[in-house]
């Protein structure tokens, strides 16, 4: 039976988001436009194309791509059984199995290797804290069908870009971390060596701890319990495990970062989250953001394709969180210039509004952003809300100027010394290239 739903009635105590779901205002939104904006434009010169797949997926997808013991599947999705058809469903809480999804539903990589991205909304029931939320969202970048340590190279230098055209200190602002997970069989081995490591130990071990003993011990070493730090330290590390070709690959992509003087550190204990993870792993951090440092990480998942149904095919990707990106912004003291109107329309009369409005037209088509002043008011009102919206000009049209057939322009941002002239309006197109403020 639907729910019913019961109206609001006057009186009633307003309406408040879902927790850990929170709204963007706009003066807020003009920074994340700045940041998406400064994203778009490199991952276009870098030859990534942009796709988009929805928020709801099957939850088997989640479960058989992240792995059925990981926090995520354990803990965070938010799932539902539909009322409809039976099908489980899930709010996506990360990227790439969908992306991986559509590529293998559509046979995508038929024609050969792609790059890719998408930005948007994603999904984990967790405690709301500073940073992390329960719908957040996410940049995730994905090189699918490129075997080679060239492209994860080419990711992280991606990424240093970034952070470059943000206006953030390599060193100060962002630390990357590094590390090689091999491949399955070499896991494998090394997953042996832990358990036997652990079992020894295992009155030091958590909650979380003990029940990943059997199931997932390498996700031990992603504890953040500092009571279980010195067993952590202690426990074998995978690159001990790694064989040649491992070896190799994980050189080869330190060489071209050593090459490009790119500063980093190798942590054998850097694990991600997800078990489709092989070969380079990596992690953007940010003392800006305390504890919970990572802003950024990602690697290697060369059998995720092949889990999902594909034909197998190699891949690299990485999730950059928005929230806490914007956060850094904060603590680092960049602050996104200003979205101000090119002009703003002072309107004494409103019998004057078809003319006006005609004039915006043109100027608006010609690429000039004009923001109109709507309500009326003294001509002297209206100079404060012109000045108080950034815009570099005044546009006026008072009954004298329209007479003459004219509007008068008053630069609001050149010092006192700035003349007030008149251009005529029917020739806007003409002269709309003068308000274009760089």
């Amino acid at each position: 039976m639907a729910e019913k739903i019961v109206a609001v009635k006057a009186g009633n105590s307003p309406l408040t988001a879902v927790k850990g779901m929170n709204d963007l205002l706009p003066e807020e939104a003009a920074k994340w436009e700045w940041v998406e904006e400064k994203i778009r434009s490199l991952l276009a010169r870098w030859g990534y194309r942009n796709l988009r797949t929805p928020i709801v997926e099957p939850t088997p997808l989640f479960v058989r791509g992240l792995g059925e013991v990981t926090d995520i599947v354990e803990k965070e999705m938010f799932s539902w059984t539909d009322a409809m058809n039976g099908d489980r469903l899930t709010l996506r809480p990360e990227a790439t199995a969908g992306i991986v999804r559509a590529m293998v539903e559509h046979n995508a990589l038929y024609n050969g290797p792609l790059r890719i991205w998408q930005m948007g909304p994603m999904f984990r029931h967790e405690r709301p804290q500073k940073g992390r939320t329960r719908q957040f969202h996410q940049l995730d970048v994905e090189a699918l069908g490129h075997a080679g340590p060239d492209v994860d190279a080419e990711v992280i230098l991606m990424l240093r870009a970034l952070w470059r055209e943000l206006g953030f200190v390599e060193g100060q602002h962002v630390r990357l971390e590094l590390n090689s997970l091999g491949q399955p069989e070499e896991r494998m081995a090394h997953r042996a060596a832990l358990i036997m490591h652990f079992e020894a130990h295992a009155d030091k071990l958590d909650e979380d701890g003990q029940r990943r003993l059997h199931s997932n011990p390498l996700r031990i070493l992603d504890t953040k319990n500092p009571a279980m730090a010195p067993v952590v330290a202690a426990a074998p590390k995978l690159m001990d495990y790694l064989g040649p070709d491992s070896l190799a690959h994980f050189n080869a992509v330190r060489a071209v970062l050593d090459a490009a003087g790119l500063a980093y550190s190798v942590n054998p204990r850097l694990v991600r989250g997800m078990d489709y993870y092989n070969l380079t792993v990596f992690e953007w951090t940010s003392p800006l953001l305390g504890a919970q440092a990572t802003v950024c990480g990602g690697g290697r998942y060369d059998q995720l394709i092949e889990t999902l149904g594909g034909k197998p095919a190699p891949g690299i990707g990485f999730g950059l969180g928005m929230e806490r990106l914007m956060l850094m912004l904060d603590a680092a003291g960049i602050v996104a210039p200003c979205a101000a109107p090119d002009a703003y329309a002072l309107v004494p009369d409103a019998q004057a509004l078809p003319r006006v409005m005609a004039t915006l037209d043109v100027l608006r088509s010609r690429g000039v952003a004009v923001l109109m002043h709507a309500g009326g008011g003294s001509l002297k009102s209206q100079f404060k809300r012109a000045d108080s919206s950034g815009a570099a000009f005044a546009l006026i049209f008072g009954a004298d100027e329209l007479a003459a057939g004219q509007v008068a322009i008053k630069p609001l941002r050149a010092g006192e010394g700035a003349a007030q002239f008149t251009r005529a309006l029917d020739s806007a197109a003409d002269w709309s290239h003068e308000l274009r403020t760089p």
